[in-house]
């Protein structure tokens, strides 16, 4: 086992360092041409790399770009990330053809295929009915994934996943669930129940 974990950790050193020279490229025509867009350019270039090769690549790209990142991780093919911006834990597993905005997602949580986490719920503003939607602006907020969650296929996460919770496959999750260990699911998303009761406190 610990012969395995040596041989794995060789192998992303050097898809580290593989990945270094790409990752200065990235930096530096992001000075340029601005850092999202030329970061979702590459993004979607190593999106499209197959197999294990894209996994370790993703990995060692996304460890160097993205801050406090860590190389401990699994991103599917066709994953594309939107942000900089953007924090992924140790042992996170992101399914093939997610979108990822600017977030946080906490060690060891599980996304499913075709997820996509936004970048908070006020990405446009539409107020003014005589303005254009797409001239009216908006922000970008950070959403934060908790660790240890489990985000089914096709889930759309606007707002926080407390920690431990598990989010339903094609939810529509926009208001964030009261405490760590939900269940959520559903089109607006509810909790359905807690994995775990609270102690009692008597």
């Amino acid at each position: 086992m610990a012969t395995r974990k040596t041989v794995k950790r060789t192998i992303k050193n050097v898809f580290l360092a593989l990945a270094f020279p790409v990752y200065l490229l990235c930096d530096w025509l992001g000075r340029v041409a601005g850092r999202d867009s030329t970061f979702q350019a590459f993004s979607q270039t190593f999106s499209l790399i197959p197999g294990k090769l894209g996994v370790y690549s993703r990995a060692a790209f996304y460890r160097l770009a993205c801050p406090n990142t860590s190389d401990e991780t699994s991103i599917g093919f066709l994953t594309v990330f939107s942000h900089r911006d953007t924090t992924i834990g140790p042992g996170v597993y992101i399914g093939p053809q997610c979108n990822v905005g600017k977030c946080t997602i906490g060690a060891n949580t599980l996304l499913g295929s075709g997820v996509h986490i936004l970048s908070g719920k006020g990405q446009h503003n539409f107020s003014q009915t005589d303005k254009p939607i797409q001239e009216q602006g908006g922000s970008f907020d950070k959403t934060e994934v908790g660790e240890d969650c489990w985000i089914g296929n096709g889930a759309l996460v606007m707002a926080d996943v407390p920690a431990h919770s598990i989010l339903a496959a094609g939810s529509v999750y926009i208001s964030k669930a009261e405490a760590p260990w939900s269940i959520v699911g559903g089109n607006p998303a509810r909790v359905l129940k807690m994995r775990k009761q609270e102690e009692s406190t008597a």
